[in-house]
C-alpha cells in the first residue's frame, strides 16, 4: 500500500467536487464518524473523505482520482458487514455506493434483474413478488443490507443450503478496476465463452474493482412452501436430525439451528411464543416445491425428526405462521443486545457431522475463556455463527473475546472447515488465512490480486494476511515471496 505522510487534501477534495459536486463530497469530521466501522464496531478508523458517487461514470470518475494521487479507497455500501470489510483506513478515501439505488431492468421472460450496488437486497424480490419471482439470497440483514455488499461478501443466508449463496445467482457485472477503468464480467446468459471473472469477483471484498451495476437471476416462486419448527432436550439430538435428514437425500430450502441461550433471548425480545424456552436446541427446516412434493417431504422429516429424539414437531404452512416461525431467527443477532452491551460474532463452517462435537467443543472454549457463548447457524451446510456475549467498556476484554473468537476459527479448520461462510475475511480474519491456506496458496492469491491491482490502493491490508497486518507469526507462515504481496 502506498503511503503518503502529510497529505494536502484540498486539490483532491477539488478534484472531487469537479466530478461528483459538492453535496456528494463528505469531508467534515462530525460527518465522516458515520463512516468510522462497518457492522464489526469494535474497529474503527475515520476516513480522509468519503464521497458518494450515483453512476458508473461517476465511481469509475473518482476511482481515477485515487489512481492519480496514488490514494487508498476503500468500498463500502449499507455498512451491515460483520468482517471489517468496509472498515477505512487512515489518510484514504471511502468510496460510498449507498446512493446508487436504482433497479435498472426487470427482465420477467429471461428471469431476470439488473440493479445498482445500492439496491437493499429485499428490493428485488418485492420489484418482482407480484409477478410470482423473487430472489433467493436472503441473509438476516436482507431488508438493509445492499447487493453491492452482498457481492463483496459472497453472501449467504437462509436458504442458501438449496438455493446457493450470492455467486450462485449473478449472471454478469460491470465493475470499476482499481485504475478507473471500467469491465465488463458475465453477461445475460448463465455460460459465457470467457475465464469466469464474474465467478472471481463475487466475494473478493472489494480488493479487485468496485462493482456498479449487477445482473442478477431470479426464481419463480414455488407453488408451496412448509416450516417446521422441531425442538429437542439436546443439542446432540438436533445435530442427529440435522445428519439424518441430509443423509436421506432430503434438501430443505432452509435449515437453521438455534441453541436454548439464543432461544431465550429471542424469546425475551421478539416474543414470537413459538420458540419453547425449555428446549435444548430447535431446528427450523423449510421446505418448498410442488405442494404433493412439499406434503410428502413434510412427513418425511417429521419423521426423521423424531426418530433423532424430538420432542415435538409443528407446521407452519400460511404467510403468517410461516413469518412468525422465522421471525426469531432473523433477529437473533440483535436480541443479544438484551443480554449484553456488545457480541462479537464468527462465522466459521465445519462439516455437518461434526456439529454435535464441535457445539460441545465451543462450550468448553468459552468455559476457559471466561465468556458466555450463543450459537444460531445454518444447520444444513454447517455454518457456524457463535456469538461471544462481552463490554466493550471494560478493558482488555474485546482482545480476550478476539482470542477466544480466533480459537472457534482454528477449531473449524481442524475438523475439516472453513473460517468464513458468508461473513468474508475483511480485517477481522486475515490472520487466519495462513492456518487454513497453504503459502503457495496465498501466494497465487496474491499475484491475482496484483494483476488487478498493481498499487495496490483497493481496500488494501483487507483479506490477505501479511507481516505488517499480522505480525511475526504470519511472518513465518507466509512464503518469503510474499514481498510482492506485501503492498496491499
Amino acid at each position: 500500500m502506498v503511503q503518503v505522510a502529510g497529505r494536502n487534501w484540498a486539490p483532491i477534495v477539488q478534484d472531487f467536487e469537479k466530478v461528483l459536486g459538492k453535496s456528494q463530497v463528505v469531508r467534515r469530521k462530525e460527518e465522516l464518524l458515520v463512516y468510522e466501522c462497518d457492522g464489526l464496531t469494535s474497529y474503527r478508523q475515520r476516513p480522509a473523505v468519503v464521497v458518494l458517487p450515483r453512476t458508473t461514470e461517476q465511481v469509475a470518475a473518482a476511482v481515477q482520482i485515487c489512481d492519480r494521487y496514488q490514494i487508498p479507497f476503500v468500498a463500502r455500501g449499507a455498512g451491515t458487514g460483520l468482517s471489517g470489510g468496509a472498515l477505512p483506513l487512515e489518510d484514504s478515501v471511502l468510496i460510498v455506493t449507498a446512493t446508487m439505488r436504482q433497479i435498472l431492468q426487470v427482465d420477467l421472460d429471461n428471469q431476470k434483474v439488473t440493479v445498482q450496488p445500492g439496491v437493499v437486497n429485499n428490493w428485488v424480490t418485492e420489484a418482482v413478488s407480484g409477478a410470482g419471482f423473487y430472489y433467493a439470497p436472503d441473509p438476516s440483514s436482507q431488508s438493509v443490507c445492499s447487493v453491492g455488499g452482498n457481492i463483496a461478501e459472497n453472501s449467504g443466508g437462509v436458504h442458501c443450503l438449496k438455493y446457493g449463496v450470492t455467486t450462485n445467482h449473478v449472471l454478469g457485472l460491470t465493475v470499476v478496476l482499481p485504475n478507473g477503468e471500467i469491465a465488463q464480467f458475465g453477461g445475460d446468459l448463465s455460460e459465457m465463452p470467457e475465464y469466469d471473472l464474474t465467478g472471481l469477483f463475487v466475494g473478493s471484498e472489494g480488493t479487485l474493482g468496485i462493482v456498479t451495476e449487477i445482473t442478477l437471476r431470479i426464481l419463480k416462486t414455488p407453488e408451496s412452501i412448509q416450516v417446521l419448527l422441531a425442538d429437542f432436550t439436546s443439542v446432540e439430538a438436533a445435530g442427529a436430525a440435522v445428519s439424518a435428514i441430509i443423509g436421506a437425500g432430503v434438501v430443505p430450502a432452509g435449515m437453521e439451528m438455534m441453541d436454548n441461550f439464543s432461544i431465550n433471548a429471542v424469546e425475551d425480545v421478539v416474543a414470537t411464543e413459538c420458540y419453547p424456552r425449555d428446549a435444548a436446541a430447535i431446528l427450523l427446516i423449510e421446505i418448498d416445491g410442488l405442494a404433493g412434493e412439499v406434503a410428502a417431504t413434510g412427513d418425511r422429516i417429521r419423521s426423521l425428526c423424531q426418530k433423532n429424539g424430538a420432542r415435538s414437531v409443528t407446521t407452519a404452512v400460511t404467510p403468517e405462521e410461516r413469518l412468525r416461525l422465522w421471525k426469531g431467527r432473523k433477529a437473533a443477532f440483535a436480541a443479544m443486545g438484551k443480554l449484553s452491551p456488545d457480541y462479537y460474532v464468527q462465522d466459521g463452517v465445519i462439516p455437518r457431522t461434526r456439529l454435535p462435537q464441535v457445539l460441545q467443543a465451543i462450550e468448553a472454549l468459552g468455559e476457559q475463556h471466561g465468556y458466555r457463548v450463543a450459537n444460531v447457524f445454518h444447520a444444513g451446510d454447517g455454518n457456524l455463527h457463535p456469538l461471544i456475549l462481552y463490554n466493550n467498556a471494560i478493558s482488555g476484554q474485546l482482545e480476550e473475546v478476539e482470542a477466544l473468537g480466533g480459537d472457534i476459527l482454528k477449531l473449524c479448520i481442524q475438523v475439516g472447515g472453513s473460517i468464513s461462510g458468508e461473513h468474508g475475511i475483511g480485517a477481522d480474519k486475515r490472520c487466519y488465512m495462513a492456518d487454513m491456506f497453504t503459502a503457495d496458496d496465498l501466494d497465487t492469491m496474491g499475484w491475482i490480486r496484483l494483476a488487478f491491482d498493481p498499487l495496490g490502493l483497493a481496500n488494501p491490508t483487507k483479506l490477505l494476511p501479511t507481516p505488517r497486518t499480522c505480525g511475526e507469526g504470519a511472518k513465518a507462515a507466509i512464503h518469503s515471496s510474499l514481498s510482492t504481496v506485501e503492498r496491499f
